[in-house]
């Protein structure tokens, strides 16, 4: 055999070599990638079905206690009596369960403590006292929270890894967060999203699509209907609406950190006067009932949703963007369970209402906006409220919703309702924030301009 043939002999056992190695790894990670969707697919919808299931129960369970409130004025009389039960039961039997979201967070960044699987009744039955009572909370932290609980017992059983249970706990929060609000996508985001600012899990996002889609179908299954809202007519985009929507960002911002504040800052009011955890929702509800009477109005207790509809429709006036922030910092403050989320929406909606006027925007558009953006800087969590605004309202609003949901994150400052929530990124280069700090720890020392 002549070199030249020998050359060309070897090349040719060389390209198949090369070939067949390419196709092997081919095939072995394909057949991975394959494994992971079809074990992930399986476990995502275990939890889709719980989350979906337990949202139903809530919600089902939430509209006949409203419906008792309302039909019984008097019950709020007992809001006090109520604060001493959920406080007894905390204190007796609630341990891990008492620290809620933060918990969950803790655990997604690696705590070992587990989500127990007694949260889920508990804040099931604290919420509902709660709102039969006349506090003033939302649904969302109590639907995350069984979602938690719920993925993570599940995980135990199944004995996954470390690793694989912060993946399963994070579609429990996405499963959760769908079903109560019908907004598959926007649950996904936010289960990927809500435990570090700046940073989304991309790892968790086949689990946490697929419980939140389940979720959701699971909760219309059984009769589930969620409450719908429209923007109305949406603005051309121009130069001069994307500056009005902007400068409504910056002021959703401000809401934002002021009901973050105002929560954190009844919290340390409530410990520092009323050391007794059990008679702290006693005194709490002692000032509800108080601040209904000081603004002789019941719209305010409960999820307080005639108000956000009324906000959409123009058909507000004062300040009630304050007043619901006082009442739920207030609840919340003394250690009533519940979630932040529909208040929320009420003080963005009602704040949009109020800025329509003088920004020269239609009211139910600026609602709409003020609706999502107010959330996405107490939550920071801005890509999930974007998706939120479009599975809401349409995707016509887009850009709009954009433009409000960032700028309200960006001026929210390193503030948030959830004070284990940690900074992965700076809002701004320009901000020097430790590694690893939590909202709570930055909430203590502001931030410093980078060259200080």
């Amino acid at each position: 055999m002549t070199h030249a043939l020998k050359l060309e002999h070897l090349s040719k056992n060389t390209r198949a070599r090369v070939q067949a190695d390419a196709t092997r790894r081919f095939s072995t990670e394909h057949r991975t990638l394959l494994m992971s969707l079809l074990k992930w697919t399986a476990l995502g919808s275990l939890v889709g079905v719980l989350t979906g299931s337990a949202s139903a129960l809530f919600l089902w369970s939430l509209d006949h206690v409203t419906a008792t409130r309302e039909a019984n004025p008097w019950l709020l009389f007992f809001l006090p009596v109520g604060g001493m039960v959920i406080g007894w039961l905390y204190q007796r039997f609630g341990q891990l369960a008492g620290r809620g979201n933060n918990l969950i967070i803790d655990n997604l960044h690696g705590s070992d403590e587990g989500v127990p699987l007694r949260m889920a009744p508990m804040i099931l039955f604290g919420t509902l006292v709660t709102h039969l009572l006349g506090g003033s909370v939302g649904r969302e932290g109590t639907a995350v929270q069984m979602g938690g609980s719920l993925a993570d017992s599940l995980a135990r059983a199944l004995h996954l890894k470390k690793d694989d249970r912060r993946l399963l706990l994070m579609s429990g929060v996405s499963g959760g967060f769908a079903s109560v609000f019908g907004t598959p996508l926007a649950g996904t985001i936010f289960g990927l999203e809500f435990a570090q600012t700046g940073v989304v899990r991309y790892d968790g996002l086949v689990p946490c699509l697929v419980a939140a889609l389940v979720g959701n179908q699971v909760a219309h299954l059984w009769g589930v209907r969620h409450t719908g809202y429209s923007m109305g007519d949406i603005p051309p985009f121009s130069a001069s609406v994307f500056a009005k929507v902007a400068l409504a960002g910056l002021a959703f911002g401000l809401a934002a950190l002021l009901f973050a504040e105002m929560l954190h800052l009844m919290k340390r009011l409530f410990a520092a006067l009323v050391p007794s955890p059990i008679l702290r929702p006693a005194v709490g509800g002692l000032v509800v009932i108080a601040l209904v009477y000081l603004v002789r109005t019941r719209d305010y207790i409960g999820l307080s949703e005639s108000v956000i509809r009324a906000a959409f429709a123009g058909d507000v006036s004062g300040i009630p963007f304050f007043w619901k922030t006082l009442f739920t910092a207030v609840t919340l403050g003394a250690g009533f369970q519940g979630g932040e989320v529909t208040p929320l929406f009420l003080v963005g909606s009602t704040l949009g209402n109020a800025l329509s006027r003088p920004l020269s925007l239609p009211t139910p558009f600026l609602a709409g906006l003020g609706f999502v953006a107010v959330l996405a800087g107490a939550a920071n969590t801005p890509l999930a409220c974007i998706v939120l605004g479009v599975e809401l309202f349409g995707g016509g609003a887009l850009p709009y919703l954009a433009v409000a949901c960032v700028f309200a994150y960006v001026f929210s400052g390193h503030h948030g309702v959830y004070s284990a929530q940690r900074v992965g990124v700076p809002k701004s280069r320009s901000l020097r924030v430790p590694d690893g700090a939590t909202i709570g720890a930055v909430h203590e020392r502001e931030p410093e301009p980078v060259g200080r």
